[in-house]
């Protein structure tokens, strides 16, 4: 496989091996004299002799036409030749990169045949070598194409190219071969050999002229880092040098907002180590002298302003040093002030006094005069399924309205919670006059319809499958049908809505529900998940909110719910009765079926910049639901909920969140030891809410613990395993839970895949439920003579307890003796004989013996009904994935109460119930 040599220049046309005839004397030749002195070579230069071309031929064309060659030349017969002419003409067939060598024959006879040999065509071009740059990405770059005639400058120009392809990506010592193939008719294959050598990095970052910050200092600004082991998945490591003229401006950048204003990188410069695999970069700085602010002024040709408060506002004060930022900050602060006020192209520009000697410099802002803008009209582009009264709704500017910068973000901020458009969304300001302005809004519209049919797995609900549909944007006009089928190990639901955001165009919201619920309550016995009371509830609400002020609304809503709660009887239930000592007093108290028939309200304070990812603003909602409007059921629930967010910079949103709830009863009691409010309609606490602690893992709670031992033995005590203890949360009607968030910024490969991590602190508690009366009591065991067991550690030894079984309608149920000759082992209400029917007529004569059940002892504890703070902290990350949106936490509880379930790894993926 030859390789491409250098480009020789054309060669001259082939000389006459001999000399032209001499020219004919001329008819009248005058004489010369005998004293004329003789002319030299040196004195006069001879003149070539013009021939005439009497034919011009073309030889050795393949694919291209002999007249196609001659158009590349001015050789015609009939016209007079020289050999310069016939080097043109060379110098031109060559230009053309058809051919590959050219020839001029016949220079003596006038009769000149041009002898040509072809470039060949490229056949097709090969990629060898290539492994970290893919051929898709490579291909792009080389011009080259089969069919196409080769010519090396093409190929040069190639090769070019794909090198600069690796330095983009960090490899200098990358070096790419071209050879080719030849093949019959004339074609060739071009192989490029890659050698793509190691990825070059910074070997080190010498920083010259500093004293007095540090290398270590002012190397962390830079975005380009020294290649060290602990580097090794950080891309900042690479050299590149656009990194290397924007660290040139971090270092600015750092040194102004420090106080030296005089600050400059005298030179960057970037060498190859001799083995041409890393970098080392060198700066040379001059630091200059820091300076303090002396004096900051505000000097305004526009009359609205008062010069010394706007001055005294700004974000840049006397006395601090001098810091580049915030005098933009300044600026931008001025600017917006003026816009609040209608001013939307006021003429900001800081002037800078600079005392060297007293390393002082004082601030004027001059505002130069303008005139107070108007919005001329509003345009909305690029909505095709959104109808514009939705988008212009949410504008707070219209046409004749007096500017104001605050106004123009709050209209985009609402338009971009809206979810109907691309993300950041901005209102561009096109000034048509000195004193008008055009806003448009140019907007790109993204699907609005979910068809969701997905699967996934959960820390909570187990295996979840999920149908939904939903259109936020229906009908173009905003409002928002939803209908969705949830099923999951242990609930099911299906809900069906609609809301309209603006009823007959007026600023009123109505929307309403149908569901159907079925929620399993549980416990855990070991690591088995073990369902208590069904929750089975039927219902709907009608809802309405109108809005009070820009951030003000009030919400009011009516819900009727049908609830049915029951226990599995073959688990629960003995005689067809809920037995106390098997499901204990609290769930048997907690079943039957009962409506709900409520009324609420809300009022919601919103300032947030956005409703689906906020960064800056706070929310605040008081409700209270009042259930007695008919019904089973009388209580006031009242619940606070708010929420702020600060955006602090580098990516980072610090948020914090305060929540609670009382649930006042506003019906008698239902008994010694029975709550007011059912435990179908207290408040529970823990995951997802309360992250570090297990569903419904926080505030009052039934253990019950069983024994081991023998009483015989003496040696019973109390289980302490955790995994085989009867956990039974019972809520509460009080609850407090804060939290404090920090979200985490990634790069922009994790921000396309919706990765977002945050750290957290969660604080709360859950309690005040009314105690539950004691199951049981069990017998103390006794010797012969009647006196009391302990155990060795003192405790009581206890007895399994035996009680009588009755059925539903009270009679006492006996069994057949295993040795009758009839029923044996059946249940009966004889006490002699047997009926198949409750108290039918007895036939036979068994004597049959009491039923009766048999409870071990067990020891059972009310726990955790107390306002004490718990706290766990932990880091999460929410993901974006294509099963639906999914949550990761670990979180440690640091503060718990007794008898609280914390749980370090939760995870949920998808809606849950």
């Amino acid at each position: 496989m030859p390789a491409f040599a250098q480009d020789a220049p054309p060669p001259a046309a082939t000389a006459p091996e001999t000399p032209p005839e001499p020219a004919p004397a001329a008819q009248s030749a005058p004489a010369t004299p005998q004293n004329a002195p003789a002319t030299t070579p040196a004195q006069a230069a001879p003149v070539e002799q013009q021939r005439i071309i009497k034919s011009v031929t073309v030889s050795g064309s393949q694919r291209i036409e002999p007249d196609t060659v001659l158009q590349r030349t001015t050789l015609r017969p009939g016209q007079p030749y020289t050999q310069e002419t016939l080097d043109q003409a060379l110098r031109d067939l060559y230009a053309s990169d058809l051919f590959a060598d050219v020839q001029i024959d016949g220079v003596q006879t006038g009769e000149l045949v041009i002898r040509i040999r072809e470039n060949p065509v490229i056949n097709r071009i090969v990629l060898e070598g290539n492994k970290s740059l893919k051929e898709d990405k490579i291909r792009p770059e080389i011009k080259l194409a089969p069919r196409q005639i080769f010519t090396r400058p093409a190929v040069r120009a190639d090769v070019a190219r794909i090198i600069e392809l690796y330095r983009r990506q960090g490899r200098f010592a990358a070096t790419v071969e071209p050879k080719s193939v030849a093949l019959d008719q004339n074609r060739v294959d071009i192989v490029f050999e890659i050698s793509e050598g190691p990825k070059s990095k910074v070997r080190q970052i010498n920083i010259i002229g500093n004293e007095v910050f540090d290398d270590g200092k002012l190397r962390s600004q830079m975005l380009t880092k020294q290649a060290r082991f602990f580097r090794i998945f950080s891309s900042g490591t690479s050299y590149d040098p656009d990194r290397l003229a924007y660290d040139q401006q971090k270092l600015r950048q750092f040194y102004l907002t420090e106080g030296y204003a005089d600050f400059r990188v005298v030179s960057a410069v970037a060498e190859l180590t001799p083995d041409r695999r890393d970098f080392v970069i060198t700066y040379v700085v001059e630091e200059g002298e820091r300076y303090k602010i002396e004096n900051v002024e505000v000097d305004s040709e526009i009359r609205d302003f008062n010069n010394e408060r706007l001055a005294a506002s700004l974000p840049i004060k006397k006395g601090d040093w001098y810091n580049a930022q915030l005098v933009e900050d300044s600026v931008e602060s001025i600017s917006n002030t003026a816009g609040l006020v209608g001013y939307a192209f006021a003429d900001v520009r800081p002037e800078f006094i600079r005392d060297k000697e007293a390393r002082t410099m004082s601030l004027v802002f001059k505002i130069a005069e303008s005139p107070r803008v108007y919005v001329e009209r509003v345009d909305i582009n690029g909505n095709t399924t959104t109808q514009d009264k939705v988008i212009r709704r949410e504008m707070r500017l219209a046409e004749g309205d007096a500017f104001n910068s605050f106004q123009l973000k709050r209209s985009a901020d609402r338009i971009n919670s809206l979810g109907y458009f691309q993300e950041n969304l901005e209102i561009e300001q096109k000034r048509v006059a000195d004193d008008r302005v055009v806003l448009e809004a140019n907007v790109q519209e993204k699907a609005t319809g979910e068809l969701q049919l997905s699967a996934g797995f959960s820390s909570l609900e187990r295996f979840i499958i999920n149908a939904s549909i939903r259109q936020r944007n229906f009908r173009g006009k905003g409002q928002e049908l939803r209908a969705s089928v949830n099923y999951s190990t242990y609930s099911k639901s299906a809900e069906i809505g609609f809301t309209e955001p603006y009823l007959f165009d007026k600023n009123i919201a109505v929307g309403g529900d149908i569901f159907r619920r079925d929620y399993n309550a549980f416990n855990y016995s070991g690591d088995e998940r073990q369902t208590t009371y069904s929750q089975v509830s039927t219902g709907f609400q009608l809802r309405t909110g109108v809005p009070i002020t820009e951030y003000l609304s009030v919400a009011a809503r009516y819900g009727l719910t049908f609830d049915d709660v029951s226990l599995d009887e073959n688990q629960f239930f003995t005689g067809g009765r809920c037995d106390p000592l098997r499901a204990g007093r609290y769930l048997c108290d907690a079943i039957g079926e009962r409506a709900t028939s409520s009324v609420g309200y809300s009022i919601i304070y919103d300032s947030l910049n956005s409703r689906l990812r906020p960064s800056a603003g706070h929310r605040a909602v008081l409700s209270q639901d009042f259930a007695g409007l008919g019904g089973d059921v009388r209580y006031l629930r009242t619940r606070f909920d708010a929420d702020k967010y600060w955006h602090v910079g580098g990516g980072f949103i610090f948020s914090v969140g305060l929540e609670g709830g009382y649930i006042l009863p506003l019906e008698e009691s239902r008994g010694p030891g029975i709550d007011k409010v059912r435990i179908t309609d207290r408040f529970y606490l823990g995951e997802p809410q309360f992250r570090g602690f297990d569903i419904r893992g926080v505030g009052p709670r039934i253990l019950r613990s069983p024994y081991t031992g023998t009483v015989a033995g003496g040696d019973q005590a109390v289980v302490t395993d955790r995994d085989r203890i009867v956990d039974d949360a019972l809520g509460g009607r009080a609850y407090y839970l804060g939290r404090a968030e920090l979200e985490i910024p990634l790069g922009a490969g994790a921000r396309e895949l919706g990765l977002r991590p945050s750290i957290f602190v969660d604080v709360g508690a859950l309690w005040n439920v009314t105690r539950p009366l004691p199951t049981v009591v069990f017998p103390q065991a006794t010797d012969e003579d009647g006196n009391l067991l302990f155990n060795e550690d003192g405790s009581p030894s206890l007895l399994p307890l035996v009680t009588d079984v009755n059925d539903s309608a009270g009679r006492p149920l006996y069994v057949v003796p295993s040795d009758a000759t009839s029923n044996p082992g059946q249940v009966t209400t004889c006490q002699v004989g047997y009926s198949a029917t409750a108290g039918g007529t007895c036939e036979g004569t068994s004597v049959n013996t009491r039923f009766t059940n048999t409870t071990n002892p067990f020891f059972e504890q009310f726990l955790g009904d107390t306002p004490k703070p718990r706290l766990s902290v932990g880091f999460g990350v929410n993901w974006n994935s294509p099963f639906g949106p999914l949550r990761i936490d670990v979180a440690k509880a640091l503060i718990t109460a007794e008898g609280d379930d914390p749980k370090l790894f939760t995870f949920n993926v998808g809606t849950q119930f």
